[in-house]
């Protein structure tokens, strides 16, 4: 209890090094979120509505990299921004931009995947509308997007929700250096070792709180949606 109160006191006086570990965090995250959702949303969208080559394959690939071990996205993004890989020469190894792209590669295959469910029912049910106007592929794209936004705002939720509590990855591209690279996983995993409860706590209620915020307002979207539908 005593360390449950030293942890509320960081939490509530606005600890600096507190703040600036979860302003870290969700610098990284944000940005590997919009990143992902630039090149998941319009490519499970295509993935929904266009019939091609490979099409089954590509759904196969992109669902399975959902569970894409993050260890190993790490290690994968690790050799490549070493200095003896093929992108060292950006020096971005232990650097915020490489915990970016190793989050980008990991919530990526979300939105994707969750785009493309919020897209498919929707092509069926606007397949003869859009012939009958005689729509182009942007228009197509655009428009089934625009109309299934509440399952991709649940989709962009989730992968934000995914990457914030990402700790495998981040910590080996990252290195987790103080007030470099140390995020809230990392540095709850690295307290917690070091016996400093109290911050690792702190962190953890925070983490916790942010969580209970996401999963509200991936069910709170969810209802609404599915009221517009049934009004519309």
């Amino acid at each position: 209890m005593e360390t449950l109160q030293q942890a509320w006191a960081l939490v509530i006086g606005l600890d600096s090094a507190l703040m600036q570990i979860i302003g870290l965090s969700l610098y990284v995250s944000l940005s590997a979120t919009a990143i992902a959702a630039l090149i998941g949303i319009p490519l499970g969208a295509v993935l929904a509505i266009w019939a091609f080559p490979m099409r089954g394959l590509l759904v196969v690939l992109a669902t399975s990299m959902m569970a894409l071990p993050p260890v190993v996205v790490g290690l994968s993004v690790y050799l490549l921004l070493s200095r003896a890989g093929p992108l060292g020469s950006f020096g971005l190894l232990f650097t915020p931009g490489a915990m970016i792209i190793a989050q980008t590669i990991l919530i990526a295959p979300i939105i994707l995947a969750l785009t493309r469910e919020a897209v498919l029912p929707l092509v069926r049910d606007y397949r003869q509308l859009l012939l009958s106007v005689d729509a182009g592929p942007w228009l197509k794209l655009t428009t089934l997007i625009r109309d299934a936004r509440f399952g991709v705002m649940t989709a962009i939720l989730a992968g934000f929700g995914r990457a914030l509590a990402e700790v495998g990855a981040v910590l080996i591209v990252g290195g987790n250096i103080n007030g470099v690279t140390r995020v809230m996983t990392t540095t709850i995993a690295l307290e917690t070792s070091k016996g400093n409860l109290e911050l690792a706590l702190a962190l953890g209620l925070i983490l916790i709180t942010i969580a209970i915020t996401i999963n509200a307002a991936m069910h709170g979207l969810g209802r609404f949606g599915r009221r517009f539908e049934a009004k519309r």
